[in-house]
């Protein structure tokens, strides 16, 4: 029996994959990994699927420098500023994805965190579209406090999204305005307040393959189950714009290694998933069980009904 059918065998029953056992997946052939991560995923999830969309709740002139965001005040992208988009924007919007079929809707705000006024404000949005259609609310408001997240919880929140972004051993690469901890804490206060949480990272930033196991185990010991996995966009006018793009290959492998790491959670494809050539297509078989759907934030993304279309095809059930 080969190293990896040993991993293999020893995660369906049960045991947690350790920091060294995960860096030697790094090396595994890339189909026998893969299969492998997508055989964990149907034992422990089956074909249940998480999709979810985003809306662009407010945008740009952000004070933090995180060097991979065209969102950020520090760069000059050339993308459209707006404040807070009023209730009509965000209820439409979530009254559009829930009859696609769509079961969870995120509002996104830039900057480092709400106003309290601006929670307010979100809270009645919340309130109101929880009366328009059926469909689960998140948000991914900054590094806001035990009252906006208990406030957040009481409109009718359900999800907190909040990414690490990478390690902590490589977080100082990526942002200096802010710290991990500062993550760590608002992650901790959400989850105090009873709101689930959603938090991964971008791959693509300069990481090693350690670094993103790093922020997995972190992840994992903060029994975070829902796990976006972003892949770098390069903008035009941020630090990383040379960065080269990652291969499917890549991906792949990191995604097949989150399965192992986090054998029962949502892997979800988030940014980036566009540049890939199938869109995603072999990281949803190979251990991918959760996408956002629909456009990003500052760029455009990939068609509700063409990913329903497809996961249909994989033998997912949304």
């Amino acid at each position: 029996m080969t190293e990896l059918m040993e991993l293999y065998n020893m995660v369906i029953s049960g045991h947690v994959v350790t920091r060294e056992e995960a860096a030697s997946l790094i090396d595994m052939p890339i189909d026998e990994l893969t299969e492998a991560a997508d055989n964990i995923r149907k034992h422990f999830c089956g074909n249940k699927f998480d999709l979810c969309t985003i809306i662009n709740g407010k945008s740009g002139k952000c004070p933090e420098n995180c060097k991979f965001c065209a969102q950020s005040a520090f760069y000059d992208t050339n993308i459209r500023e707006f404040p807070l988009v009023d209730e009509d924007t965000i209820v439409n919007a979530a009254v559009y994805n829930a009859k696609k079929g769509v079961k969870r809707f995120s509002i996104v705000t830039s900057g480092r965190r709400l106003s309290k006024d601006e929670i307010n404000q979100i809270c009645n949005d919340i309130k109101k579209i929880k009366e328009s259609c059926n469909i689960s609310v998140c948000g991914s408001f900054g590094l806001l406090d035990d009252d906006d997240f208990n406030a957040l919880k009481k409109a009718g929140v359900e999800r907190i999204h909040n990414n690490l972004e990478t390690s902590a051993g490589y977080f100082d690469n990526v942002c200096t305005t802010h710290k991990y901890s500062d993550k760590i804490n608002a992650i901790l206060a959400a989850r105090d307040a009873g709101l689930d949480i959603c938090s991964g990272g971008i791959m693509g930033l300069g990481e090693s393959f350690m670094d993103r196991i790093d922020m997995v185990i972190e992840l994992r010991n903060l029994g975070i189950k829902s796990i976006p996995v972003n892949m770098l966009n390069p903008i035009k006018g941020t630090p990383l714009f040379e960065n080269q793009k990652l291969t499917n290959d890549e991906m792949c492998r990191t995604v097949a290694i989150f399965r192992f790491l986090i054998p029962d959670g949502f892997i979800r494809l988030a940014g980036g998933r566009g540049l890939l050539p199938d869109k995603g297509k072999r990281c949803f078989m190979s251990g991918a069980n959760a996408a956002i759907t629909g456009d990003m934030l500052t760029t455009s993304g990939i068609s509700v009904d063409t990913d329903l279309e497809l996961l249909k095809k994989l033998g997912y059930e949304i």
